[in-house]
């Protein structure tokens, strides 16, 4: 399974002003044991070494983990904001989140959504295409799961369709079997996935170092984070990871994608159409 050549048309340009990866987290974060760092309630960052090894980098995948009953998830799209693209960190200091990531590729005019795509009354983009997975939160029916990725091989997607107020479509990693189904590839990128573990968490997954998706996925299956059930955001340069949060400041974005410098990590702040934040439920921003 190949990534849509028409989401990155602009690549070889952008690679011309690229600059190094800039990261950092407080020292006073850094000196705690083991692989999960408290952020703040219910509010965890993880990093975690793969346990197969990329040829490029460091070989590290970040885990923010979020409790749902504490934190949702926030859509902002540029189509519904004055047609703006923003870096991810301009996006979450705009807005006011605590975290964002992109919202999932999107098509060769910059701004639609590859996969079906709602928030509220805004409609990126209404037409389904072949994926399976949904993510899906701000539930109309309370009973339902505040965030849930809706697998259309498992769930009748058409039943839940207007019981949430937004969703995003895109390619399904781990089915909801806690399968892989992808198949092997060549291509090899940075990563960008968005999961839910075996408590409800929600986790966004993050890795600078290139795999390809399938070894990437089989990777998440072999650490302790008993993911249930994955879907693809993005991948190579446009994957874009910020937090800033009491006081840890975490800024990433992707690098490396086959066919453009592989064996170097080439790094810079790509603007980008649609936005997925994370705010606290009694801090939500209007």
């Amino acid at each position: 399974m190949q990534k849509p050549a028409s989401v990155r048309a602009a690549f070889g340009v952008l690679l011309l002003g690229a600059f190094l990866f800039t990261a950092s987290i407080s020292s006073s974060q850094t000196g705690q044991n083991g692989p999960w760092k408290r952020i703040d309630e219910g509010l965890h960052l993880g990093t975690f070494d793969a346990p197969q090894k990329s040829e490029v980098g460091d070989s590290k995948i970040t885990v923010l983990k979020a409790d749902p009953t504490l934190y949702t998830l926030k859509l902002l799209c540029a189509s519904e904001h004055s047609w703006k693209k923003l870096t991810v960190k301009e996006w979450c200091r705009q807005h006011q989140l605590l975290a964002g990531v992109n919202a999932g590729m999107y098509q060769e005019d910059g701004y639609t959504s590859v996969g079906y795509m709602k928030n509220f009354l805004h409609i990126n983009n209404p037409g389904l295409n072949g994926n399976n997975t949904i993510l899906a939160f701000n539930p109309t029916d309370p009973s339902l799961p505040q965030t849930q990725i809706i697998d259309r091989e498992c769930q009748d997607f058409h039943s839940l369709k207007n019981k949430y107020q937004t969703m995003i479509q895109s390619i399904r990693m781990i089915s909801c079997n806690r399968k892989n189904v992808w198949h092997p590839q060549q291509g090899k990128w940075s990563i960008l996935a968005i999961a839910i573990d075996s408590g409800g968490n929600l986790l966004i997954l993050f890795s600078q170092s290139p795999y390809s998706v399938y070894d990437f996925i089989n990777n998440l299956l072999a650490l302790p984070l008993s993911i249930q059930t994955a879907m693809y955001l993005e991948g190579g340069p446009q994957a874009s990871f910020y937090l800033y949060a009491g006081d840890t400041e975490v800024e990433m974005y992707g690098s490396v994608e086959t066919g453009f410098g592989q064996t170097n990590m080439f790094q810079m702040a790509w603007p980008i159409p649609n936005v997925l934040g994370l705010v606290r439920r009694s801090e939500e921003p209007s």
